[in-house]
């Protein structure tokens, strides 16, 4: 094996670690951010709101996020090009990246894995604690943030630290519609060095410090929370 390559190709590397963490980032967070809502409205309804939110998580659940990733980019951002108030405006510069593209595609296939896991979640909190809740007089608003969100989340910890890592797994389909993240790198590596099994190495094991960074995280923040007895 040859490793000559490896400082011409750092600040590639280190380019790529921060693309993944900022693609990775930002799913996780938009994703959670829809997946609340959904979750909580397939539990408290409306109905056609319920039955609306099943079908989204139903559909990004059967299908293949590369599926996914391609008719956003391929299909969704080929049609802004021929709209002119688009090219003029200053959102221009934002739509012809593919990052915006992987972040919208990562972010979905959060909110509809973890938006049917925070439905159980909430299903999942005790009626008793909601009921007493209640005859304190909390507010519906209230009694969300203060004990059933928190309980929601509290019960859901160590299986999204499993969803996260799998997301983070995910990324290097990114590389597909050209998001130079840590794969992305690799694969230009293999390129131009015709090197094959050393990148590959070196991009599983950032892969594997990445992975043991989110474990690591969860397994602290476990121990913070304190559980229900």
């Amino acid at each position: 094996m040859q490793w000559a390559w490896v400082a011409e190709y750092f600040p590639n590397f280190i380019d790529g670690i921060v693309i993944t963490l900022k693609m990775l980032g930002l799913s996780i967070a938009i994703g959670m951010a829809l997946a609340i809502p959904i979750g909580l409205v397939q539990v408290t309804g409306p109905r056609w709101l319920a039955m609306l939110a099943r079908a989204f998580c139903t559909i990004i659940r059967g299908t293949p996020l590369l599926i996914q990733l391609w008719l956003l980019y391929y299909g969704l951002g080929s049609l802004f090009p021929l709209v002119p108030e688009i090219r003029n405006s200053f959102l221009w510069p934002l739509l012809r990246d593919a990052f915006p593209y992987a972040v919208l595609a990562f972010s979905l296939s959060v909110a509809g894995y973890e938006g049917e896991i925070m439905r159980g979640a909430f299903k999942g909190v005790p009626k008793g604690e909601l009921e007493a809740a209640r005859a304190f007089g909390m507010s519906r608003f209230t009694l969300l943030r203060r004990i059933w969100l928190p309980r929601a989340l509290q019960n859901v910890l160590p299986t999204l630290a499993g969803e996260f890592v799998l997301t983070l797994k995910a990324t290097p389909l990114a590389a597909t519609i050209t998001v130079f993240d840590v794969y992305g790198v690799g694969t230009l590596v293999r390129q131009e060095t015709y090197r094959v099994y050393e990148p590959l190495l070196v991009v599983a094991g950032i892969y594997l410090c990445l992975t043991a960074l989110i474990v690591l995280f969860f397994r602290w923040l476990e121990q913070r929370i304190p559980r229900p007895a």
